[in-house]
């Protein structure tokens, strides 16, 4: 038949990736050299000052900075190769007009469509424009260690920045009663070591202290550092479940599945172009029994997009009454109209 062998139909190109820019040298090589920065640090601080104290009996000192320097060197390096709870990529398949509501104690959510990812975002879950990921739960992007800080390694972000307090103010604290227990000797290279130890810690010290503050307070009230303070009704905040529930959750409750791994992160994302492939003719269709008459359909791939089962579902839910779209701010409501918005999936009319 003729009009079978000119059949035409729409397939997906594969396009050649872009070449992306080396972006990620100068944050890598920052956050190395913060590693290096703490090792440098710590060593003319074990080989001066606390070498001294060490040999003169004050055998305090070294056993107290070093185990906090192990475990602040073990929590930065750990953070850096770190998995934040990235979420995999979605297909491009998925319909960006598709509406998604879920409720979270009382307070409706649209998950929002992430053009870069291709899929809808749960609640609290952010794109990352450093990184080029969708992490879950998210709470911001540390260029001290060039990682996003999310769900599955904000317990270590925390753990840094209180072993960095720790230690910070462990070195400030044994240069000076270094300083002080050689005040009657003559000025040395030990001396000079020190106050360049102390220096930079003290520097350190207080801002690391106001970070472990503002972050403890973020935990305690269930806030996120990207979210702002207008976002939730003052008086509501749906993730906040009490200051103890909340500690619990953040810190110690399980994590949960790891989304990340060897096959997802072997995807390669597609292009979104057309390209037309001439197709072999299809066997036609056995007859069917008698009385009953084959449904017409659009396989020619000739008629107008939306013509097909689609289009009639469409004019359908376009005849119907139009369903208002929730904001992303979550509001208080009844727990009937909340519960019966979960998990609603509706195909809006392009």
């Amino acid at each position: 038949m003729p009009l079978l062998k000119d059949t035409m139909t729409l397939v997906k190109e594969t396009q050649q990736l872009p070449v992306v820019p080396l972006s990620w040298f100068l944050p890598s090589l920052f956050a190395a050299f913060n590693v290096m920065l703490l090792v440098f640090l710590s060593g003319l601080f074990f080989g001066f000052p606390c070498r001294w104290l060490a040999q003169n009996g004050e055998w305090a000192f070294p056993v107290v900075t070093g185990p906090l320097f192990i475990l602040t060197f073990y929590s930065l390096v750990s953070l850096n190769f770190s998995d934040p709870g990235i979420l995999h990529r979605g297909s491009i398949n998925e319909d960006p007009m598709t509406v998604h509501v879920v409720s979270v104690n009382q307070g409706a959510f649209r998950l929002q469509w992430c053009p870069k990812c291709c899929f809808h975002r749960p609640p609290r879950t952010c794109h990352c424009p450093w990184c080029n990921i969708c992490v879950e739960d998210f709470d911001h992007h540390c260029k001290w260690v060039n990682n996003c800080i999310g769900h599955r390694n904000f317990r270590l972000f925390m753990l840094l920045v209180m072993s960095l307090c720790l230690y910070s103010g462990a070195l400030l604290v044994t240069c000076l009663m270094f300083l002080i227990r050689t005040s009657h000797l003559p000025f040395s290279v030990d001396k000079v070591m020190a106050i360049l130890v102390a220096v930079p810690a003290a520097g350190f010290l207080i801002p690391l202290v106001l970070l472990l503050l503002i972050q403890a307070v973020s935990v305690s009230s269930a806030e996120r550092s990207c979210e702002s303070k207008c976002r939730h009704h003052q008086e509501y905040n749906p993730f906040d479940q009490g200051f103890s529930r909340n500690w619990y959750l953040t810190m110690c409750a399980p994590l949960g599945p790891k989304y990340m791994s060897e096959v997802i992160c072997l995807q390669r994302p597609v292009g979104t172009g057309w390209a037309h492939e001439k197709t072999q003719p299809s066997p036609p269709c056995p007859p069917g029994p008698p009385g009953l008459q084959p449904q017409p359909s659009n396989t020619s791939g000739k008629g107008p997009p939306g013509s097909g089962e689609a289009a009639i579902v469409l004019r359908e839910i376009d005849a119907s009454p139009r369903l208002s779209l929730l904001s992303e701010t979550p509001r208080r409501g009844s727990p009937g109209r909340t519960q019966s918005l979960d998990h609603l999936n509706l195909c809006l009319p392009v």
